[in-house]
């Protein structure tokens, strides 16, 4: 029986979602650590009390819903801040996430391979996987759909990837590395292949 434990991850706009939508329509079970964050940040979550108390009202609009937008954009500029929130966030995640890992391999049977998407998997040393994933794009591409996506200025948007380990870093700890400068379909067409190495005996099997 074969049970494997794949990492996902990919610099902020590098296209990592479009990965996670492709192996969900493929039949597999990814664990999103974002919005696994989204859950613990909800009011009564494990989170929501600790940012509350850290960062202060201010943070929260009037119906006790985090403000991440606001939130993002303390962060993004004030490393101290930014650290602070890292090092509040790291324990209770990491927990809420292997727990998650562990019921969702003791749930299937049969060879399975499941799938967790952790942006920041390689800079905060997550382990436990039996290959890492990442999804890579050219910087200049990755500045362009970031700005696009989240409405952000150049400099903005530069800020935030600096945050980030660069991708030519990132690449020393992947096993595989999708290249998702071209079309949708030719980055489907890289996991997909990659899917049939990882279980080429019976692909259908998840």
């Amino acid at each position: 029986m074969m049970k494997k434990v794949i990492g996902l991850t990919g610099g902020i706009a590098s296209g990592k979602s479009t990965v996670v939508d492709f192996l969900v329509s493929q039949g597999f079970q990814v664990i999103d650590a974002d919005k696994v964050v989204r859950e613990l940040q909800k009011p009564d979550g494990k989170l929501y009390q600790a940012i509350l108390t850290e960062f202060g009202v201010e943070f929260f609009d009037e119906n006790r819903q985090l403000n991440r937008e606001k939130l993002g954009r303390l962060i993004f500029t004030d490393r101290v801040q930014r650290e602070k929130l890292s090092a509040l966030q790291d324990k209770i995640i990491r927990e809420e996430l292997y727990h998650k890992r562990d019921e969702l391999l003791s749930a299937l049977t049969g060879h399975s391979v499941i799938f967790m998407d952790i942006p920041l998997l390689i800079e905060y040393n997550y382990t436990g996987f039996d290959e890492i994933w990442l999804v890579v794009v050219p910087e200049s591409v990755q500045l362009k759909r970031l700005m696009a996506r989240n409405h952000l200025s150049e400099e903005e948007a530069r800020n935030r990837i600096s945050t980030q380990m660069s991708m030519t870093e990132k690449q020393r700890f992947a096993d595989r590395v999708f290249d998702n400068s071209g079309t949708i379909e030719q980055l489907q067409s890289q996991v997909q292949q990659a899917l049939e190495e990882l279980c080429p005996t019976d692909y259908s099997e998840k």
